[in-house]
């Protein structure tokens, strides 16, 4: 049977290096599972891999699409199987690399049979959100579907968009859904899980910070004002400053916020694959920057 082996961990802990020495080690290309590096928008502020990266072995998942086409977990469920289906044909192991621990599991395990996104649903809601607030939104889902309201972290703003979305466009409680069982898969999945000690991660999180704004994430995210209001672009980097751009802090504080809310969204990736004991981890304190 063929092997998938999946390389995760937090952010800037060194996911991208190190799948591509092993994807070269095993003559495999790389298959992002990241739900920003998708959107070719979305350079600087997502951590795209370098041309240099990118040249070094077949990417896939990668700068693909539009930030107005937008994807689910359940999206790319449906995409990411159909092209392992056509890369096992040819090779007998595939490396996948990423930290979208909801992707993971949709490709690992798949994901209850949820109803497509409603788009423009989901914009007003997203649009709510912005200006209304997260507390706000929850109140509405504690009325609508308490057991979500209950299970929802929140602090996760695009998961309670996303609960409520399902709940009003279906008329189903979103909770309702998340009944079956997890489905097999016609592969081997070997996971593997990088971390470092806490404050070098967080050390390497400001250096790369400081270097997206150096590289210009600033104009990026001046480009994608338009798009505010889109999922994709509720996301650690651009919300900030969309702040910034807004008036409501000075650009050394939207950076701070940045750095902090890094270091806040790399500890939540953590918390996530501590509960899955089939992850084999490795301290990657010893290996090359």
């Amino acid at each position: 049977m063929p092997t998938l082996k999946i390389i995760l961990g937090p952010t800037a802990v060194g996911k991208t290096d190190y799948a591509i020495a092993l994807a070269r080690e095993a003559g495999s290309p790389v298959v992002s599972c990241d739900s920003r590096q998708l959107f070719r928008e979305m350079r600087i502020g997502t951590a795209r891999p370098t041309e240099a990266q990118l040249a070094a072995v077949p990417h896939y998942f990668i700068a693909d699409r539009s930030v107005t086409d937008g994807c689910t977990a359940g999206g790319y469920e449906i995409e990411a199987l159909q092209l392992l289906d056509e890369l096992f044909k040819t090779h007998r192991t595939v490396v996948m690399a990423g930290g979208s621990g909801l992707y993971i599991d949709a490709l690992c395990n798949g994901l209850d049979d949820f109803p497509e996104a409603d788009p423009e649903l989901r914009a007003r809601l997203s649009e709510r959100l912005r200006t209304e607030g997260v507390a706000a939104l929850r109140a509405e889902l504690r009325i609508l579907d308490p057991e979500s309201y209950a299970a929802v972290d929140p602090a996760n703003g695009q998961r309670i968009v996303r609960a409520l979305e399902v709940t009003i466009a279906t008329g189903r409680k979103y909770s309702s859904f998340k009944t079956h069982p997890a489905k097999s898969r016609p592969f081997t999945i070997e996971k593997t899980g990088l971390t470092r000690p806490r404050p070098e991660l967080y050390a390497r999180i400001d250096a790369r910070v400081d270097q997206m704004m150096e590289e210009g994430l600033l104009d990026e995210v001046r480009s994608l004002l338009p798009y505010r209001g889109l999922p994709a672009l509720n996301t650690v980097g651009y919300k900030e400053l969309f702040g910034y751009l807004d008036g409501a802090y000075d650009l050394p504080e939207a950076v701070r916020l940045i750095k902090r809310n890094t270091r806040h969204y790399a500890k939540k990736q953590l918390t996530w694959w501590a509960r899955d004991p089939s992850i084999r981890w490795i301290d990657l304190s010893s290996y090359p920057a």
